[in-house]
C-alpha cells in the first residue's frame, strides 16, 4: 500500500459498517437504538424490551413481554458438562475467562451450528440470552469453589440474574436499578468487542465464536474492563479527601484513570453516566450512607477541572453494583451479559448483508534486494 495512504490510528472516524441498529449522534447528544433514545428507553422501559427491539424490530406489547421472558426463561438451564468443564480451570482464572471457556463450549450442543441465516440466529440470540447470566454467575461459583444458585424461573429475569450472583433474592427496588443498567449496556453502536464480533462473523463464522471473540475484546481495561479499577480505586481511597488525593496523584503522574473520557463523545459527558448517578444516588439514599456518592462526585469535580474530561458509564455503575452486593470480578461479566443482545444483533445484520474484512495496511518497514 503506497505511503500516500491515509492511515488512521485506532481507526478513529473510520465509518466501519452501515448499521440500522444503532448510532451515537454527538450532535444531539443521544444514544439512537432502533430509532429511540436509549436513555428515554432506560427510563420508561425494561431490558427485555430493549431484547425484543433489538430482536424483533419493535417495542413489545404486554403479550409479546410475557412471550420474551417465558422464551428466555426456557432456556436458562447449562449442561452439566459445561460446569463440569469450568471445574478444571484454575483457581485464579478471571470470571471473563471463565465465562469465555463457558459460552465457547456451548457451540458443541448446537445441532444446527452452520446455519447462520436470520431467523436461526435469532432463535441463537434467545439461547444465548437465557443462558449468559447464568454461565456469568455461576462459573464464577466454580471457580471460586462455591455451590452453584440454581435459577429461579418464577422470578423476573433481571432479578433471577441478580439472585444467581448474590445468593439473596432482591427487593423491587434493587431489580429495577440493576435492570435499568442492564439496558444501558445493552447496545452502544461500534465499540471493540462489537467491531470484534462482526469482523468475526464477516468470515461466515457462527454466533458462538462472535461472541467469544468479544468476551476477549471486552475483558480489556481499556474497553469493560474499565468498571473494576474504578471499583478498586474508590476501595482503595475510603474516603473524599483520600480519593481526591489519589486522583491529583495520578494526574501529576499522567496515570490513565479509569472511568472517564470516551472515544466517541469526547469533550462531553456520557448520557448514561447520568443515569447511573442518579441510580447511585438513589441506592445511597436508601442505605442511609452517601459515601460513595460523595467520593464519585468529588473526583468527577477534579477530572472536569483539571482534564475538562467526565465520567463514563463504568464509572458511575461500579459503585452501584458494589451496592447491590456483586462481587467485583463479575462487573465486566454482567457488561457482556447485558450486551449479548446488542452484540447478537450485530452479528445478525452482519450475516444478513455481509463482506469480509479485509482492511490493508501501510507497510514502514525495510525491503531486502
Amino acid at each position: 500500500m503506497g505511503a500516500e495512504e491515509k492511515f488512521f490510528p485506532g481507526l478513529e472516524g473510520v465509518v466501519a459498517a452501515e448499521t440500522s441498529i444503532s448510532f451515537l449522534d454527538t450532535k444531539q447528544g443521544e444514544i439512537v437504538i432502533k430509532g429511540y433514545d436509549l436513555i428515554e428507553l432506560s427510563k420508561a422501559h425494561r431490558y427485555l424490551d430493549i431484547v425484543h427491539l433489538l430482536l424483533e424490530e419493535s417495542l413489545p406489547n404486554e403479550q409479546q413481554k410475557r412471550e420474551v421472558e417465558e422464551k428466555l426463561k426456557a432456556e436458562y438451564d447449562i449442561p452439566n458438562q459445561v460446569f463440569d468443564m469450568l471445574k478444571l480451570l484454575p483457581e485464579k482464572t478471571h470470571p471473563m475467562d471463565g465465562l469465555r471457556t463457558g459460552l465457547s463450549a456451548l457451540a458443541g450442543y448446537d445441532s444446527q451450528l452452520d446455519n447462520c441465516t436470520a431467523q436461526a440466529n435469532k432463535e441463537r440470540a434467545y439461547k444465548l440470552l437465557g443462558k449468559v447470566p447464568n454461565i456469568v454467575a455461576n462459573s464464577y461459583r466454580v471457580i471460586q469453589k462455591e455451590a452453584l444458585i440454581a435459577p429461579l424461573p418464577e422470578l423476573s429475569y433481571s432479578a433471577n440474574f441478580l439472585y444467581m450472583i448474590t445468593g439473596k433474592i432482591p427487593s423491587d427496588f434493587e431489580e429495577a436499578i440493576f435492570d435499568r443498567s442492564l439496558v444501558l449496556y445493552s447496545e452502544h453502536e461500534m465499540p471493540n468487542s462489537t467491531f470484534t464480533a462482526r469482523v468475526i462473523a464477516s468470515t461466515m463464522s457462527d454466533l458462538y465464536g462472535a461472541l467469544t471473540g468479544a468476551v476477549a475484546s471486552l475483558k480489556g481495561n481499556l474497553h469493560g474492563g474499565a468498571n473494576e479499577a474504578v471499583m478498586h480505586m474508590l476501595l482503595e481511597a475510603g474516603s473524599v479527601k483520600e480519593f481526591e488525593a489519589l486522583l491529583e496523584s495520578k494526574l501529576a503522574n499522567k496515570a490513565r484513570i479509569m472511568g472517564f473520557g470516551h472515544r466517541v463523545y469526547m469533550k462531553k459527558i456520557d448520557p448514561r453516566a447520568l443515569m447511573m448517578k442518579d441510580a447511585l444516588k438513589q441506592l445511597c439514599d436508601a442505605k442511609g450512607d452517601d459515601l460513595l456518592y460523595q467520593m464519585c462526585e468529588a473526583g468527577e469535580k477534579i477530572m472536569e477541572r483539571e482534564k475538562g474530561i467526565y465520567p463514563n458509564l463504568d464509572y458511575y455503575a461500579a459503585p452501584v453494583y458494589w451496592m447491590l452486593g456483586i462481587p467485583i470480578p463479575l462487573y465486566t461479566p454482567i457488561f457482556f451479559s447485558a450486551r449479548t443482545v446488542g452484540l447478537c444483533a450485530h452479528v445478525i445484520e452482519q450475516h444478513s448483508h455481509n463482506r469480509l474484512f479485509r482492511p490493508r495496511v501501510n507497510y514502514i518497514g525495510q525491503r531486502h534486494a
